[in-house]
């Protein structure tokens, strides 16, 4: 790939990757609008916000500092930071892990939970334009994205990736998708990006 900018828009003009990028950075930018404004109505900062959300779906085991860092592309320290103050705002409570007195889970509190259950709303917006499509535009774009975003976890440009290309349970037979914990094939459409079962390939 050349050195050219793909925000110069004479670049674009003869380069179809320079404008799937930039549609990409404008879509990010709706996400980052839509959580900021989220976040300041609850008087919190944007990933104390996705730290809330997350702690909202996923299983114990993920609710610790360095999952979380992971998760969200951060330093431990600035994730620690984040949940001591959400800590202080009584909305998480740390439990010490049972056989790592050193790591703890974080939990939501009830309080925490009322406000993880009104934020994990921010992107309704975003989502309201999809119904418009077509299914098999919807079909198109989501293995698109899926194809892009295992793409960029290979590039080691995002980390986790709890979705069926990076799980062990998950086959290509013949051209067809298949899930071994399900014991089933799998619709391009029935592919997952965040699953509660995945479990990463050796």
């Amino acid at each position: 790939m050349d050195n050219e900018s793909v925000f110069d828009p004479e670049h674009q003009v003869k380069n179809l990757e320079s404008k799937i990028v930039v549609a990409l950075e404008r879509i990010a930018e709706s996400f980052r609008v839509a959580l900021w404004q989220e976040s300041k109505e609850n008087k919190l900062s944007p990933i104390q916000m996705q730290i809330l959300i997350f702690l909202l779906f996923h299983t114990s085991e993920k609710c610790k500092v360095s999952y979380l860092a992971q998760e969200f592309n951060m330093t431990k320290a600035t994730v620690s930071d984040a949940v001591k103050a959400l800590s202080q705002k009584k909305l998480i409570s740390k439990h010490t892990d049972a056989v790592d007195s050193r790591s703890y889970e974080i939990h939501l509190t009830p309080e925490g939970k009322t406000v993880a259950q009104k934020a994990a709303a921010f992107a309704q917006p975003i989502a309201k334009p999809l119904h418009t499509l077509t299914a098999d535009q919807k079909k198109v774009l989501y293995t698109s994205l899926l194809e892009l975003i295992h793409k960029l976890q290979q590039a080691g440009i995002i980390s986790v990736q709890r979705m069926c290309f990076q799980c062990r349970f998950h086959k290509v037979n013949q051209g067809q998708h298949f899930c071994a914990f399900l014991d089933q094939s799998l619709q391009e459409a029935e592919l997952r990006v965040d699953c509660a079962e995945f479990e990463a390939k050796g």
